[in-house]
């Protein structure tokens, strides 16, 4: 066997030299970038579906304070009625032409007058603080002013939905960084494997010597 030599730390730490493919495989820490590669890679997937589902759920509560009903006509007050149109729910938006002639009120003109009473039935009971007028060619919905009362359960309303608002952020945020933890779990104890199993290998060539 040839005689020992002495290796400074310096050395230790250097690269090796090129090597054969065959005895490249077994060596080493390839594994270690490729798994702080991809550690990173998957972080990134989880802020970016993060945030996409926090502006969505920001979407969403906007749309629904369009819905709330004011003092003043809007076509969003009636994005959230669906009418069962030949059994199956649809949008009303999508079977009608919705106008606000002025600022208090909104006409609705259906593609299908067959649906003019199907359509005022349904405003009716969304219990929307309207009271629908249908003289048979189109639906007039005149919107009242607010009264003290309603001003008070508007203001209750809104405050409810920007709850909600801020309750799915938050659980959005708990969700992303669950998988976090998640994932730093899982490479951790991936990584700890291959490295002991790197040990093994290491203290068997070491005992041939």
């Amino acid at each position: 066997m040839p005689p020992l030599h002495a290796v400074s730390p310096a050395a230790a730490a250097a690269p090796p030299l090129a090597l054969s493919s065959a005895a490249r495989v077994p060596q080493r820490p390839v594994l270690r970038h490729a798994t702080i590669e991809e550690i990173e890679a998957e972080k990134s997937v989880i802020e970016d579906q993060a945030r996409e589902r926090m502006e969505k759920a920001i979407e969403t509560v906007q749309n629904n304070f369009n819905t709330v009903r004011t003092g003043r006509a809007n076509p969003a007050m009636l994005d959230r009625i669906e009418v069962e149109y030949y059994g199956t729910p649809v949008n009303l938006k999508s079977i009608a032409q919705i106008n606000t002639p002025d600022a208090t009120s909104l006409l609705i003109q259906p593609y299908d007058k067959s649906s003019l009473k199907l359509i005022e039935k349904t405003i009716v009971a969304a219990n929307l603080g309207v009271t629908p007028s249908n003289d048979g060619e189109v639906i007039r919905v005149t919107v009242p002013p607010l009264t003290s009362d309603r001003r008070k359960e508007l203001a209750k309303t809104v405050a409810k939905l920007a709850e909600e608002g801020k309750v799915a952020i938050r659980n959005i945020r708990r969700d992303a960084i669950k998988a976090y933890d998640k994932l730093e779990k899982k490479v951790t104890d991936e990584y700890m494997k291959k490295i002991e199993a790197i040990q093994k290998q290491k203290e068997q060539e070491l005992m041939k010597i």
